[in-house]
C-alpha cells in the first residue's frame, strides 16, 4: 500500500480523536450533508506526510475550500497568516460562536483567515447548525 494513503487504522484513530466531529466547521459527522474526508493539514503537494500528526477529520466542503492552502489573508489586517492547525492549536483559542451558535467568529488572525479560506460560514453549514441548535444537537461540545 502507498505510504501516501490513509490506512484503515489511521482513519479509525482520526475519527475517534475528533469525537466524530469535523475539526474545522465543528459539524458532527453523523449530520454531514456530504461525505467526510481525512485531510492533510500540510498538503502532500507541500511536503505533508500521511501521519496522524498531519491528518484531520474534515467535511468535504471544508476540505474542498482548503485544497492545498496553508495560509490565507486575515481580512482585518490583510496580512497572510497560517491557517488553523487542529493538531497544534485549540479551536476555542481562535474561534467563538455567535449568540445562537450558527456563525463562527474569528478571535485571532489565524481564526479569521481560516473562516475566510475554508468558508466556515457557508450557507448550507449555517443552516444545518441552525436546525441542529433548535433540536439541541449543536454545538457538539
Amino acid at each position: 500500500m502507498s505510504e501516501n494513503r490513509v490506512t484503515t487504522q489511521q482513519r479509525k484513530i482520526i475519527i475517534e480523536r475528533a469525537k466524530n466531529c469535523f475539526e474545522y466547521c465543528l459539524i458532527q459527522a453523523r449530520f454531514a450533508m456530504q461525505s467526510f474526508s481525512i485531510e492533510h493539514i500540510i498538503p502532500q503537494s507541500k511536503g505533508g506526510k500521511t501521519t496522524l500528526e498531519n491528518l484531520a477529520l474534515a467535511c468535504q466542503g471544508c476540505n474542498n475550500h482548503k485544497y492545498n492552502k496553508t495560509e490565507w489573508r486575515d481580512p482585518i489586517n490583510n496580512n497572510f497568516v497560517g491557517l488553523y492547525n487542529p493538531r497544534q492549536q485549540v479551536w476555542h483559542d481562535h474561534f467563538i460562536w455567535n449568540e445562537n451558535f450558527t456563525i463562527v467568529i474569528g478571535l485571532t488572525p489565524t481564526g479569521r483567515a481560516t473562516i475566510e479560506a475554508l468558508k466556515l460560514n457557508r450557507e448550507g453549514v449555517v443552516n444545518l447548525r441552525q436546525v441542529l441548535y433548535s433540536v439541541g444537537e449543536h454545538p457538539p461540545f
